[in-house]
């Protein structure tokens, strides 16, 4: 049985997986890019997935990240690559060195340090962007983005041979096409992130809205994250096809929060709108209801 209940969207031919509540756990993943944004728990379903992309240190968000590679060994994977700010790597490799020597086995581990406008290639045509968030030291997030290489307009009628005696010429016949697919913002205070066309443009969008009642306003702004105010304006110039939310407060219950989005957004905005922590599969609940009338 998998370690957790997580959520599942799916879109088109990807399917998001993943557990998002502040200050518990966060941890979203996409199989089909190999990619996990942050890793929570580390549950089992994500194990496999060779990628992970850490925004910050912060335990809701990085607590299994030995595990995982702990895991990974034991069942004869290969080391997994954790992307993570650099100011955390050292730590990170410490951390796991310490593990190691509880475990009495050496563990493992593929740490990238990177910063704001670092690229990694994490499959053939995918790569993964960082850009620079505002919560704790060193905090970013991850655009994937697919690049394709297209003909030059000018080119276009030419034939193969044509094309070739030009590249001998070293003449450029083609360029980078750049199809941001999804972007993971992490834990944030506002940001006006529309001023990155590959963040604007992404085809999904997930990003935190953590607070959402007027008298969290404050909270928000301590613990340097977004409130629903906040919200509405950073969407206003977005073009995301889908926008996920996930790191909702435990503070107000998720039929609430549904009353106050459809009540703050525009319904353009509002229909392109979904909150990860409503996709889970409902058979535990069903189950554990069975089990009680027994």
């Amino acid at each position: 049985m998998p370690s957790h209940n997580l959520a599942s969207i799916k879109i088109d031919d990807l399917e998001i997986i993943g557990y998002s509540v502040a200050g518990e756990e966060t941890v979203v993943a996409i199989p089909q890019l190999d990619v996990c944004f942050d890793i929570g728990k580390a549950p089992d379903q994500v194990i496999s997935i060779n990628n992970v992309l850490l925004t910050h240190g912060h335990m809701d968000h990085s607590a299994g990240f030995a595990y995982y590679l702990s895991q990974r060994n034991f069942c004869g994977q290969s080391a997994g690559t954790i992307l993570a700010p650099k100011v955390l790597i050292k730590t990170m490799q410490e951390i796991t060195d310490l593990w190691g020597k509880l475990d009495g086995n050496r563990i493992p581990a593929k740490f990238v340090g990177v910063k704001p406008g670092d690229e990694y290639q994490v499959k053939p045509n995918l790569f993964a962007r960082v850009f620079p968030t505002k919560h704790s030291k060193g905090s970013v997030g991850y655009t994937i983005i697919e690049k394709r290489k297209k003909l030059k307009e000018e080119f276009t009628g030419l034939n193969g041979p044509q094309i070739v005696e030009l590249k001998k010429q070293g003449i450029e016949i083609d360029y980078t096409l750049e199809l941001p697919i999804v972007t993971f913002i992490g834990d944030t205070q506002y940001v006006d992130f529309s001023q990155l066309d590959y963040i604007a443009k992404s085809k999904i969008l997930i990003t935190e809205c953590t607070f959402y009642e007027e008298d969290h306003k404050e909270r928000a702004e301590a613990g340097r994250h977004i409130h629903i105010e906040e919200f509405v304006k950073l969407l206003e110039n977005m073009q995301n096809e889908h926008i996920i939310i996930v790191h909702t407060t435990q503070r107000t219950g998720m039929r609430e929060i549904n009353k106050i989005l459809k009540k703050a957004m525009p319904k353009n905005i509002l229909d392109r709108i979904t909150l990860l922590m409503t996709q889970r599969n409902n058979s535990v609940k069903s189950m554990k209801a069975n089990n009680d009338k027994k």
